[in-house]
């Protein structure tokens, strides 16, 4: 029962970031492209998914977007800052940002 569960919520978020990830690239797609690392062709080809087809996509059973950080020392550096002032989000987008060109630059490996 648990699994069913576990499975529910992996596929509503799915969806919701697949909504998600469409309505970022229809409205600032460059903005869009670096804040969901994705390449164009990639970005082209979820623009061009109907509902139909984000729905059977979404209900794979693996998370089908990633977290933004690469690892357990770069979240301490976020959420542990004791000089924070505030900082906190810009520090996260920085590190972020970081991984996504050097992820596309090889390819989209993210």
């Amino acid at each position: 029962m648990m699994t069913t569960n576990h499975l529910d919520d992996i596929q509503e978020i799915n969806l919701a970031y697949l909504l998600l990830a469409q309505r970022l690239l229809n409205d600032d797609r460059p903005a869009a492209m670096f804040r969901l690392k994705l390449d164009d062709e990639t970005a082209h080809l979820l623009l061009s998914l109907g509902a139909a087809q984000l729905a059977r996509l979404a209900r794979t059973n693996q998370l089908l977007c990633h977290f933004g950080l690469d690892g357990a020392e770069q979240l301490r550096q976020v959420v542990a800052n004791p000089r924070d002032n505030g900082l906190s989000q810009f520090h996260a987008s920085l590190l972020m940002a970081g991984r996504g060109t050097a992820s596309i630059a090889r390819g989209g490996e993210a």
